[in-house]
């Protein structure tokens, strides 16, 4: 394609059952945010499309289990997650719901399309089904071994652990998670979208077409699939929560979550055209129009082959011309997990860290899971804010603004003829455009951050080889130039800033003074200047005048201490420490005894006297105990738990009336009363007060 006339950018619809956390940021949302903002700033006419998904088992599920209904659950998150969205500053032209009846007309509509149009098979087929729960089990119903890696917690339709799509009858083992049971198999009618009728034109169209341009963890995924041979895919479910099936034959049946999601890009381009009176078609049906969707590596095969082959099917739709899918972003060197709270909840986030959504923003592109899973770590947080954010960009700016207001009151000087290091400096930042449009174009967005920051870097270095502050005793004419150029590069910043900084960038340009996109008032003009737009840093000699008045120096970033830092640490420790403890598995009670049987056990007080190592073994400790009644070898194997240092003076429970044993040829006369841990550590069953002296009885 030439320059394209327009683009449309949609991002994966979230579920609503639950907030969004960093890794939906990190892998989706920041990086499409970046690019919409940046083809706005270079002239385009964008339409950056999202929306809630409504609709699906998930919402099903955690309705059941709060006992409210699914339009409940999806009310609630999809105004937490549209905040969180605007929180963060995601500039969606549009962010809909698939719950919308400008949704439901529009899937219904597409579906009856490919109906008439004979696009389907109409199969019957078998189904799981639970029969205590007497229903058919939609995909997130089921769960069981993954057939191609052996995950045993496969959901029905896709594995979580390698990323592979199935159906919920290729599971091994499957079981319900209604009810636990083994599911059966029963017949049912449903409509197929058959894929395998659409392999020839996939495999020119992504294999030939997009072999050098596709992102390698996308093109890779998708030719894993297309080589092992694409089969007819269900695109309806028996379900009461959905979109109907809008033909004869499907009543008590919906759209499968996965046909009716992502038409709901092209409901949520209808509903914003027709709020602001434009024409939605050629955002979708313009060859002239470029068509990128943003998501994460589980809905690769759903954005890359299926919907392409529903579009196709259909006939009249451009397809996507880049899938820059994102890998999985972990969180301190393990999985998130939502069920598990094993997250940081972008809600939470803004409460703690008040004003901060730039830090979190630049931390997560920095770091983010571009090619291949990546790890978030609050210390990483902490050094990209405090070394790179504070100690870099904010430093240049605070001392270019306070030293312009200190010499000048805040007037940008006059500057005199440019030295070689003048000129060289304006040139290099005449280049960083293109330099970072180029990282942008590429969905290289980690790389263009870090062009972002080179540039901040390139201001400090010009200020520290000049060093106004010392020339200003010498030579005034020469400091009025150095500050000339440096204010240069910090209104090239503050327009370069926008894509990945934009509360930054937005509190820059009030200090620079510059319009902003908000700021129309007329009384304001007279002291305000234009703020450049992405080409005018190339273009322009002149992108701050002099003779401008600029405000006064505020912090664009403040220094985030060890405490705080510690007090995520800490969180996320109790959430593993609450995980561990519901997973904890109790042994079941042993047999009844009767109470003669108990009255045999002599249970005592005892102190642990000496203790050392039995050779040879690992387990073995040989204990000199004192039990009230005498002082008696006990061997206990709990050395790989405890040194015989640390269990010397121990006050432990002595069942003393045990029938000795011998253990590598020493007599062990009792038995040390000890637990272990879910990790398997042993801890001694000890008497806390001090007042029960060694031989009182226990039982």
């Amino acid at each position: 394609m030439s320059q394209p006339k327009r683009y449309t950018i949609t991002t994966a619809l979230p579920y609503t059952n639950g907030p969004i956390h960093i890794g939906h940021l990190a892998g989706v949302y920041v990086p499409a945010d970046i690019y919409a903002r940046y083809l706005r700033l270079t002239g385009h006419d964008v339409a950056f499309i999202g929306g809630s998904d409504e609709h699906g088992v998930p919402i099903t599920i955690k309705a059941k289990n709060e006992g409210v209904s699914p339009q409940d659950i999806v009310d609630k998150y999809h105004a937490i997650i549209k905040k969180s969205f605007e929180d963060f500053g995601i500039t969606y032209d549009n962010y809909s719901r698939t719950s919308a009846p400008i949704h439901h007309k529009t899937a219904s509509d597409f579906f009856k399309t490919l109906y008439d149009k004979g696009e389907f098979i109409e199969e019957t087929t078998e189904q799981l089904y639970d029969e205590q729960a007497n229903q058919f089990l939609a995909d997130r119903f089921v769960i069981g071994t993954c057939p191609k890696c052996g995950n045993e917690e496969s959901y029905g339709d896709q594995c979580e652990n390698c990323g592979t799509s199935h159906n919920a009858t290729d599971l091994i083992n499957p079981k319900s998670t209604l009810t636990g049971n083994t599911p059966t198999l029963k017949q049912t009618k449903h409509w197929f979208l058959p894929l395998d009728k659409h392999e020839d034109f996939l495999k020119e169209w992504i294999l030939e077409g997009h072999k050098k341009d596709w992102k390698p963890n996308v093109y890779g995924q998708v030719k894993s699939w297309i080589d092992d041979g694409l089969r007819p895919r269900a695109v309806t479910r028996d379900l009461d929560w959905g979109i109907p099936v809008p033909v004869k034959g499907g009543e008590g049946k919906v759209l499968y979550v996965w046909f009716d999601a992502p038409i709901g890009y092209i409901s949520s381009t209808i509903e914003w055209a027709e709020r602001e009176g434009k024409d939605w078609e050629p955002y979708w049906k313009d060859k002239n129009t470029k068509l990128v969707h943003f998501i994460g590596k589980d809905n690769i095969v759903f954005h890359c082959i299926i919907f392409p082959a529903m579009l196709k099917a259909e006939g009249s739709y451009i397809l996507p011309d880049n899938v820059p899918a994102n890998e999985f972003l972990n969180l301190e060197g393990n999985k998130l997990s939502t069920s598990k709270n094993w997250a940081v909840w972008l809600p939470e986030y803004l409460e703690e860290f008040p004003g901060q959504q730039d830090v979190l923003r630049y931390a997560l592109n920095a770091n983010a899971p571009e090619t291949k899973d990546n790890d978030f770590t609050w210390k990483d947080f902490q050094a990209r804010n405090n070394n790179e954010l504070v100690a870099i960009f904010g430093n240049f700016i605070n001392r270019v603004v306070v030293l312009t207001n200190k010499y000048y009151n805040g007037v940008v000087p006059e500057p005199a003829a440019f030295s070689q290091i003048d000129e060289e400096t304006l040139a290099a930042v005449r280049a960083y455009p293109d330099v970072i449009e180029s990282s942008i174009e590429r969905y290289r967005f980690r790389e263009a951050g870090q062009e972002l920051m080179n540039l901040a870097r390139l201001g400090n270095k010009y200020l520290a080889d000049e060093e106004p502050w010392k020339k200003i005793k010498e030579d005034e004419v020469r400091t009025k130039t150095i500050m000339y150029v440096a204010l240069q590069i910090a209104s090239a910043l503050a327009t370069l800033s926008e894509p990945f900084l934009p509360f930054t960038s937005e509190k820059l340009k009030k200090i620079l003074r510059f319009t902003q996109n908000d700021n129309k008032d007329s009384q304001c003009h007279a002291e305000l200047v234009e703020a450049s737009q992405w080409n005018d840093i190339s273009t322009k000699e002149v992108l701050l005048p002099a003779g401008h008045q600029i405000g006064k120096a505020e912090l664009l970033f403040s220094k985030i201490e060890d405490e705080t830092i510690q007090k995520q640490l800490d969180k996320l420790e109790a959430s593993k420490k609450a995980n561990e403890a519901a997973n904890k598995t109790v042994e079941p009670q042993k047999d009844t005894i009767t109470f003669e049987d108990f009255t045999k056990l002599d249970i005592r007080v005892g102190t642990i006297l000496e203790a050392e190592k039995m050779p040879k073994t690992k387990k073995l400790l040989k204990l000199k105990v004192d039990t009230g009644i005498d002082v008696r070898t006990i061997v206990s194997g709990i050395a790989e738990s405890f040194t015989a240092e640390e269990v010397i003076g121990k006050r432990v429970t002595v069942l003393v009336n045990l029938a000795p044993r011998a253990l590598r040829g020493v007599e062990s006369q009792g038995m040390i009363l000890m637990t272990e841990t879910p990790e398997g550590k042993l801890i001694f069953v000890n008497p806390d007060d001090t007042t029960a002296s060694n031989g009182l009885k226990i039982s």
